[in-house]
């Protein structure tokens, strides 16, 4: 086993509030230059843009997993990542009517822009990604997990978005596998929880100036979910 570092938490273009600059190709190359192990893409309520990163970075030594940050009915915000895009992107599929049927204005959110792994257009997310779904936070821990999914409540010491600064405490039944901080903020953290952490990088000089550092056998999906339940020997190093 050696140690990995992983970045769990980044966006795209897809991502209203993300700049344009963040396209497959300059994400991937950026994560390579920032020595990187493996990224995990995380945009707003969709899924559609984590193919093309995949793709982009095929033949690199870089792991990305696909993954999507997920605003409950709470308005918290929660970190899902697959084992594969299919399971990502029917995650997609299920969870997209619960999103409202809000049009996006690109001149007061920015632009949701869907581009192939070359960085060029498809199309534009028309629906704003950025509200809540009309899922509740239990439901949407069972939904990423009935898909063999993780589930990481994002940034848990923020105020905005947050699972303790909206609930004020977590649930002691919710099956999460880890929380994530950022450290921007001290927050008394519960005993129990794994913690990681990660930039929320929506700029290309954001990625990796906060990463998690795993020791595993290899950059998988599976390695890390090992990694969070502390087996064979697997673990989170330490947090950098």
């Amino acid at each position: 086993m050696r140690v990995y570092a992983a970045e769990l938490h980044c966006h795209t273009c897809l991502s209203p509030c993300a700049d344009v600059e963040m396209s497959p190709g300059n994400i991937v190359r950026t994560a390579v230059e920032a020595a990187l192990d493996i990224i995990a893409v995380t945009d707003h309520n969709s899924g559609k843009n984590a193919r093309s990163v995949i793709e982009a970075a095929a033949g690199l030594p870089l792991t990305v997993i696909p993954g999507m940050e997920v605003q409950s009915r709470e308005e918290v915000h929660l970190i899902s990542l697959f084992r594969s895009v299919e399971a990502l992107e029917e995650w997609d599929a299920s969870i997209y009517p619960y999103l409202p049927d809000v049009k996006n204005d690109p001149a007061i959110f920015g632009y949701q822009v869907i581009v192939d792994k070359e960085g060029q257009v498809l199309r534009f997310e028309e629906r704003l990604l950025i509200n809540s779904l009309d899922l509740s936070l239990e439901e949407v821990v069972k939904g990423i997990r009935d898909r063999g999914g993780i589930c990481i409540p994002a940034h848990v010491d923020r105020e905005a978005f947050s699972i303790i600064h909206q609930l004020g405490y977590i649930p002691k039944d919710l099956p999460i596998a880890a929380v994530e901080v950022t450290g921007g903020h001290k927050v008394e953290m519960p005993e129990g929880y794994e913690v990681v952490t990660a930039s929320d990088a929506h700029v290309l000089r954001d990625i990796g100036m906060r990463k998690t550092m795993f020791l595993l056998e290899a950059a998988t999906f599976e390695e890390i979910h090992q990694g969070l339940r502390r087996q064979g020997g697997r673990r989170v190093q330490g947090l950098a």
